[in-house]
């Protein structure tokens, strides 16, 4: 009876294979050939699945999406759950999520050049800010209550801040240790939180409708 391979799990390890590999040695290092030598198939096997290196890239950074989302699920089933927590699943503390992060970095070291990479990246972009705003609007219960404008400078505060601490942890990881990351996360959503709340306060607030002359109606809030 012929063995039934399961070709999601195979395109799944190579892509994670050619994360680490990209971790190890940089985007220019990771050639088909070691890919499919630390994979532990041929080349031909590889070359099945992706027709270039690209290929296998690309597949490595939704795999890695996906790993995200999934921790973030396993994280955030109860009602209210903690950023905190939830933002840690997306920084680089352990060895899992630095190659990871890694991958990413790399990554964006190839977009100028490419028009390909360059829509990847948009699509990576949205599905990035999807998944922050998600944790965001689950963590914190006055989130819908603060305007369009600041909720989007929030966003885009968590996300520059997550994205710099991940390239300063890429390239001098003894510098940032886990605790350290994890400490300058909470000092930045903490800021972010209260000067949102004062955001906030400080809006004007709608007007009130006038009475008309014949002193007919109500005033609404």
């Amino acid at each position: 009876m012929p063995k039934i391979v399961d070709h999601e799990k195979r395109r799944d390890e190579i892509a994670l294979v050619a994360c680490r590999v990209v971790a190890e040695g940089g985007f220019d290092q990771a050639t088909i050939v070691r890919i499919a030598r630390e994979a532990g198939y041929t080349t031909g096997m590889v070359a099945h699945y992706f027709d270039t290196k690209q290929d296998i890239i690309i597949a490595a950074l939704r795999l890695m999406l996906r790993r995200i989302d999934e921790r973030l699920l396993r994280n955030s089933e109860t009602e209210r759950p903690d950023l905190l927590a939830l933002l840690t699943e997306m920084l680089p503390v352990d060895e899992e999520r630095y190659i990871e992060c890694a991958l990413w970095i790399a990554f964006w070291g190839q977009v100028t050049a490419d028009k390909r990479l360059k829509r990847i990246n948009a699509w990576l972009h949205r599905e990035y800010q999807r998944l922050f705003e998600r944790c965001l609007s689950r963590a914190w219960p006055e989130w819908p209550r603060w305007s369009a404008q600041t909720r989007d400078s929030v966003l885009r505060s968590v996300i520059t801040f997550i994205n710099g601490l991940t390239a300063s942890t890429v390239a001098s990881r003894s510098d940032w240790p886990a605790e350290r990351q994890v400490e300058q996360v909470r000092l930045q959503i903490t800021m972010l939180r209260e000067w949102a709340a004062k955001a906030g306060a400080a809006a004007p607030a709608k007007p009130r409708k006038e009475r008309s002359a014949g002193g007919s109606g109500t005033s609404a809030a």
